[in-house]
């Protein structure tokens, strides 16, 4: 396990270069992110260790950042006074683009890893916005209504965009549709027809959440890589669910285990059931999401004719990393070498780059 720490800014997320093993970048904010500055952290992971290549200072918190699909050497960052800057690792100082059309908190940016061209944000102005790093305004403007904490392109078309919001719900956009675009719009939070599993609600009693079928907020997302159509989200019911967006009445698989609410999740790039999950109560957790245990479920990437899914699954949690002092926010897989490295990052301002294969049972 390797260390960083970035002293006197909160960690907020982290992502691998697309383009380097070696390198990845940390957004920060000065106090929690409340009030004050923030900063971005260039990071290299050599043989010495992680070392700070260069750092970027701006004028408020950092929450979140998506490196280019396109240009190795530039980056995305969201911020608080609802501007997104674009940044380039060989110059210095200053961006070399900002956008300023966000009326609240910029709370997540997102590459689009098909075209490669464009990139989406969501605030807590209750919209998602595309941009372009060639355009000075946004291309596109969809509507949540509520405030949205995530925002992603699907990773197998370059015109589908999900979001989740303050208000339980997952939104499936495409851009190709006239207004609102909108393709899905599923509350999370409805139970299944026959209800929960037995074994999810007395886990859920067990861990202090006994209503897992009331709203809350839906805090993060992440597409399937290697299915499409699928999507899992999370939120402060501390609860993960997985859809289907064949049939998204009822959740493919829900998997419970955390004690706070789940801040931030991630698919694994090469492993098509396993996510990580980073929460409030300061662990990071490593899931096998339970798609396969379904036996009229294909394990490989579904077709129109394959079978809907018909019930709902009880995920596994694989193990459990709690070297963190703080609230975990932020994870990322790397996408390079062993299939098992990630990284993560927290209010105690510290990063954390360790290998999932060392934690799990």
């Amino acid at each position: 396990m390797f260390s960083f720490r970035t002293q006197g800014y909160n960690g907020y997320n982290l992502k691998y270069s697309p383009f380097h093993d070696s390198r990845l970048a940390v957004a920060g904010s000065a106090n929690f992110g409340l009030v004050g500055n923030g900063r971005l952290y260039i990071l290299g992971l050599t043989a010495n260790g992680i070392v700070a290549e260069k750092t970027f200072d701006t004028q408020d918190g950092l929450f979140d950042l998506a490196w280019s699909e396109v240009h190795e050497n530039q980056l995305v960052v969201a911020s608080g006074d609802g501007s997104i800057k674009l940044f380039d690792v060989a110059l210095n100082e200053f961006p070399i683009q900002s956008w300023q059309e966000h009326k609240r908190e910029v709370f997540s940016v997102h590459w689009n890893l098909v075209d490669k061209n464009t990139f989406a944000s969501s605030s807590w102005d209750g919209t998602v916005k595309v941009w372009s790093p060639s355009s000075p305004t946004s291309l596109t403007t969809l509507a949540t209504n509520s405030c949205t904490y995530s925002t992603a392109f699907s990773p197998h078309s370059p015109t589908l965009i999900s979001a989740v919001s303050s208000d339980s719900h997952l939104r499936v956009f495409d851009t190709r549709l006239p207004p609102p675009h909108v393709v899905h719009q599923i509350a999370v939070h409805t139970p299944p027809p026959n209800g929960y599993p037995v074994e999810l609600i007395a886990q859920a009693v067990g861990m202090g959440n006994p209503r897992i079928d009331q709203p809350s907020e839906v805090l993060t997302h992440d597409w399937n890589k290697y299915r499409p159509g699928v999507i899992a989200t999370a939120g402060v019911d501390k609860v993960i669910r997985t859809f289907d967006l064949r049939n998204p009445r009822q959740p493919l698989s829900v998997l419970g285990g955390h004690n706070y609410a789940v801040r931030r999740i991630a698919y694994s790039p090469h492993m098509p059931d396993t996510l990580l999950s980073a929460s409030y109560d300061m662990t990071c957790r490593v899931w096998n999401d339970g798609y396969s245990n379904s036996p009229s479920l294909p394990l490989a990437a579904p077709s129109p004719n394959d079978p809907m899914p018909s019930e709902t699954n009880v995920g596994k949690c694989m193990g459990v990393m709690d070297r963190h002092s703080e609230f975990v926010v932020g994870v990322d897989w790397c996408m390079f070498g062993a299939d098992g490295w990630a990284g993560s990052v927290g209010w105690d301002e510290m990063l954390y780059v360790w290998d999932v294969r060392s934690v799990m049972r």
